[in-house]
């Protein structure tokens, strides 16, 4: 039987704990949200260390990768700092998941998809999704400084994307987590900007924590990518006419987790008492696996 606990500074709401078959595995899956605050968080951490198979961190990245350079956000380090029991924010997985994924998104929706134009809130978070746009050809409008930092400043460039994350990263990454993240209930509040951005774009690509803090009343006819939706995000993303919804997060012998509970799934059942490499990972999941769930909506 392995244990896995992905303490989140997220929502309490969406606690819960779930037993369930993975790999021929017994697995526990407990989800644990402290509304923002990392001190309890910490604590959790501590309370939990060396009893667990390995924990997942949610509601926050540890820190991003850009180009196969690993920056980390200092600001949420000590989270995890001197644990035994690896801990993981599912940043691999997603880089495994994402790499390809246009690839496969496009086998899918080719004909949907046009003009090729997609908005990334933070490509700086979601580098590899945004590599992955940006190689198969398709325009993008990367909302680093509007969606993290507030300001009305579009950057259409990911080589500008890689210069911003190399020098701003070590600072930005030492401010509070919370004036660059929404965390706790901040995470369920919506409030409308840059609409002329979701407006150019035919695909909307994020963490989805970002889409819905800012995304207008009306979203017809977008396609929008991010990744571990509840069911009355669906339904609202469906009232707001969005046409497809398309996951990135893979799904484990027919179940979809958020990525830091899949990565520490398999992390546990890997058994190697530290977090696994992308090839590690990649290894252990197949092609069906990691394709994009693909949710029509209003077609």
């Amino acid at each position: 039987m392995k244990v896995v606990v992905s303490i989140s500074l997220g929502s309490a709401n969406r606690n819960q704990r779930t037993e369930t078959e993975l790999f021929g595995e017994h697995v526990i899956l407990e989800r644990i949200g402290f509304d923002g605050d990392q001190k309890k968080a910490r604590a959790a951490f501590l309370d939990r260390d060396g009893e667990v198979d390995a924990f997942g961190v949610g509601g926050t990245d540890l820190g991003f990768t850009i180009k196969d350079r690993y920056y980390p956000l200092h600001s949420v380090q000590n989270l995890v700092k001197g644990l035994q029991t690896p801990a993981v924010d599912g940043g691999i997985l997603r880089r495994v998941v994402e790499r390809n994924f246009v690839r496969t998104l496009e086998e899918e929706l080719s004909s949907r998809i046009e003009p090729k134009r997609v908005l990334v809130g933070s490509a700086i978070g979601r580098y590899d999704l945004a590599r992955s746009f940006a190689d198969a050809g398709y325009e993008g409008i990367y909302g680093d400084f509007g969606f993290v930092l507030g300001l009305p400043i579009r950057v259409h460039s990911l080589r500008v994307i890689e210069i911003l994350g190399s020098l701003l990263i070590p600072v930005v990454g030492r401010l509070p987590f919370e004036w660059l993240y929404p965390t706790g209930e901040e995470q369920e509040k919506n409030t409308p900007k840059f609409g002329s951005w979701f407006e150019w774009a035919t695909i909307i690509a994020d963490d989805f924590h970002y889409i819905k803090k800012f995304m207008p009343e009306r979203l017809d006819g977008k396609i929008i990518v991010t990744n571990t939706t509840t069911a009355n995000d669906v339904e609202e993303l469906r009232r707001r006419g969005v046409a497809y919804l398309c996951t990135t997060t893979p799904r484990l012998e027919g179940r979809t987790f958020g990525t830091n509970v899949m990565e520490a799934v398999l992390t546990a059942i890997a058994g190697k008492g530290r977090a696994l490499t992308p090839d590690e990972l990649g290894a252990m999941l197949s092609e069906e696996e990691i394709r994009p769930e693909i949710i029509a909506l209003n077609p």
